[in-house]
């Protein structure tokens, strides 16, 4: 049996305060060729501390492929205190605030948010989520204009329609989205790695990572929040 490809690395705390580090690690052969692509999410790292862990490739090369490397492709981080987690303990706020890994379809982009009413008491909701598009240092984008509605990009993506009063029940969910496109034509394209989300204005802040190329579009719409479509 050929065993799996694997990498030990390291992650060192920054000064500046603990992040969650986001890592994609790309297996390739030893001409150079892509074999997989892992994505590893390394729990917050106190400043100046390390720690050491190893990732593994899903699968065995067949032996032609043998004496490939693992090289580092994108890293990003998010402050420990704004990192989502769509499982594991409830935010003293009693929401959970999270996103998908999205789709792209012909230059058209959406990405999903989701809400969880993890918390005990019935929660309601009327509106869109506030997002602030940021770029890799974690700065605002000011010339990129967020849009309400998923039509102001394009129709059909499901973040389209009004904004509707509704409550969530403890463990009930709620959806919203993110739309663009990434058309270039005249001028800089744009990238925004991070959104940083408040479910409603005021909330706490959650940093999520769509990776929102808008080409030379500057647009992002936001569609509202609707019941999930899993909700009992």
């Amino acid at each position: 049996m050929v065993a799996r490809p694997c990498a030990t690395y390291t992650v060192t705390g920054p000064a500046d305060g603990p992040v969650v580090t986001i890592a994609v690690f790309e297996f390739r052969t030893a001409e150079g060729r892509a074999m997989d692509n892992v994505k590893e999410t390394i729990p917050a790292v106190a400043p100046g501390a390390t720690v050491t862990r190893t990732v593994t490739a899903p699968l065995a090369p067949p032996d032609s492929l043998l004496g490939g490397r693992v090289h580092i492709g994108t890293v990003r981080t998010l402050p420990a205190a704004e990192a989502p987690a769509a499982t594991g303990p409830c935010p003293p706020s009693g929401v959970r605030v999270y996103a998908d890994e999205g789709d792209a379809a012909m230059g058209l982009r959406a990405v999903g948010l989701h809400l969880e009413n993890c918390g005990t008491r019935p929660l309601s909701l009327d509106g869109y989520p506030a997002v602030q598009p940021l770029d890799e240092d974690h700065r605002a984008l000011p010339d990129v204009r967020v849009l309400q509605g998923g039509e102001a990009v394009a129709a059909g993506t499901g973040a389209d329609g009004p904004a509707r009063p509704f409550s969530l029940r403890p463990g009930e969910r709620a959806q919203a989205g993110l739309v663009w496109r990434n058309t270039t034509e005249a001028g800089d394209p744009v990238n925004a790695p991070y959104v940083r989300v408040r479910w409603q204005p005021g909330a706490a802040p959650v940093m999520v990572v769509p990776e929102l190329d808008l080409g030379t579009t500057g647009r992002l719409a936001v569609g509202p929040w609707k019941p999930a479509r899993d909700n009992g």
